[in-house]
């Protein structure tokens, strides 16, 4: 079978596995200042962060799969959609738990004891707003989730040049 893969895949695909390592990592391994192991642990029983871990890992091995599924291939208006939508839920539950009551303060009394007991001891560039603050390594995360889904859009949405594959088989 001949497939052309193009650069925004393999773009796509190493986003999402980077996602998938955060999944798998960031609760569970101390990677000195970015995650703080411990509070976490003291915030969550190991049962929730069990199943967090295999909810958000999964939902990312299943894009990361049809992602490896259609590489190269022309994708089905479903495959578009699927991936398209179930990233956009996860940035919208982003924008929802991190970016708006740190930019516009909604939600952010009932959020800023807890993450303040889980990240208050981690490493953060931006400063504190209303009283929370995404720290480094969520604000990583962040980044290449959205950068994921642009490049979905980019992908489902445009048609491949001759000039953009970065293999063929």
């Amino acid at each position: 079978m001949n497939r052309k893969i193009r650069t925004s895949e393999i773009i796509l695909l190493t986003g999402l596995s980077f996602i998938f390592l955060f999944m798998i990592v960031h609760d569970w391994v101390p990677l000195g200042q970015l995650n703080d192991v411990q509070a976490v642990s003291e915030s969550r029983s190991v049962n929730e962060l069990i199943v967090v871990t295999l909810i958000g890992a999964t939902q990312i091995l299943l894009l990361m799969a049809l992602v490896l599924l259609f590489m190269g291939r022309k994708k089905p208006l479903w495959i578009k959609l699927w991936l398209i939508i179930h990233q956009g839920f996860i940035f919208a539950g982003v924008l929802l738990d991190w970016w708006i009551p740190y930019l516009l303060g909604f939600g952010a009394k009932e959020k800023t004891e807890r993450y303040m007991e889980m990240f208050g001891n981690t490493h953060a560039f931006l400063p504190v707003n209303n009283g929370i603050v995404p720290n480094t390594i969520h604000v990583v995360f962040h980044f290449t989730l959205l950068v994921c889904l642009l490049v979905t859009i980019y992908i489902s949405f445009t048609r491949p040049k001759h000039n953009q594959y970065i293999l063929q088989s």
